[in-house]
C-alpha cells in the first residue's frame, strides 16, 4: 500500500502516468482508508490466524488479497476530469483486457443496496461501475485523489478466498455470494495472462508516456515517506 502512495506522489511530482501489477505473498486483509475496524477486526485475531493487515490509501471495505492480480494505476489529476470519469475509464481498460482473454466480464449496473462499510465485504455485493460476470463481483477497485494527482487500485479475482474474512470477523459477516473469478471462466488463465492482457490494453488506449513500475523503480523518498506510515498499526488500526 506504501508503494501504491508512493506512486501517487510520483504521478503529482512528475506528471506520470504509473501502473503496477503484483501479487501477495500470504494471504492479507486490507481495510478501506475510513473503514471501522473497531469490534469487528482486531490485530490479535489477524495476528492469530496469520493474516497480515494493512489499511488502504483509498476507500471501500475489508479486501481479502490472496490468489489475485493486483493493479495499481497513478496519474495526474489533468489526466481525468474527475474522480468519476478516471475510475471509469480504467475500469474500461480492464474489462477490454479480460474481454481479450475470454473473461464475459460486464459494468456492474446501479443498486438500490447499501450496507454500513464496516460490515460488509468488498467482494459482497458490487458497486456501479464495477466489473462482474453476471451477478457477481469480479474485479473490487477504489480511489484516492489529491491536490495533484490520483491513484486507483483494485484486486481482479484469480480464484475465491473471500471467506477467510468471516474467521478473521469477531462477528457475523452478512451473507455473502460467491464472487466471480478468473479461473472459473478461463482455468487456463493465470496471473500471466492476466497481467499480459492489461498490459497490451494499456498499449491500445492510452496516448504519451506510461511507465510501468516495479518497487525498485519508484523514487526512494516517496516510498520512505509512505512505508513509515503503512508499517505503523496506529494507522491500521486507527478506527
Amino acid at each position: 500500500m506504501a508503494l501504491d502512495e508512493a506512486m501517487l506522489l510520483s504521478a503529482g511530482e512528475h506528471g506520470w502516468t504509473l501502473v503496477r501489477l503484483y501479487s501477495w505473498d500470504q494471504p492479507s486483509v486490507s481495510f478501506g482508508r475510513n473503514q471501522r475496524c473497531d469490534g469487528i477486526y482486531t490485530r490479535e485475531r489477524c495476528e492469530a490466524l496469520g493474516v497480515p493487515a494493512v489499511r488502504r490509501p483509498t476507500g471501500g471495505r475489508a479486501l481479502l488479497h490472496a490468489r489475485e492480480l493486483t493493479y495499481a494505476v497513478a496519474a495526474p489529476n489533468s489526466s481525468a476530469a474527475s474522480l468519476r470519469s478516471g475510475y471509469e475509464a480504467i475500469n474500461q481498460l480492464l474489462l477490454q483486457a479480460l474481454n481479450a482473454i475470454g473473461v464475459p466480464a460486464g459494468l456492474a449496473s446501479p443498486t438500490a443496496r447499501c450496507l454500513p462499510p464496516g460490515l460488509a465485504p468488498c467482494f459482497e455485493t458490487p458497486s456501479v461501475g464495477e466489473l462482474v460476470v453476471g451477478a457477481q463481483k469480479l474485479v473490487g477497485s477504489a480511489q484516492h485523489r489529491d491536490a495533484l494527482a490520483f491513484v486507483q487500485h483494485g484486486s481482479i479475482l484469480l480464484d475465491d478466498d473471500q471467506g477467510l474474512l468471516r474467521d478473521l470477523a469477531l462477528v457475523e459477516l452478512p451473507a455473502m455470494p460467491p464472487p466471480a473469478t478468473v479461473s472459473s471462466c478461463r482455468s487456463d488463465v493465470g496471473y500471466g495472462g492476466v497481467a499480459t492482457a492489461i498490459s497490451g490494453a494499456l498499449r491500445d488506449v492510452v496516448t504519451g508516456t506510461i511507465v510501468e513500475m516495479s518497487e525498485d523503480e519508484l523514487p526512494e523518498h516517496h516510498v520512505m515517506a509512505a512505508t513509515s506510515r503503512y508499517r505503523d498499526p496506529r494507522w491500521t488500526w486507527r478506527r
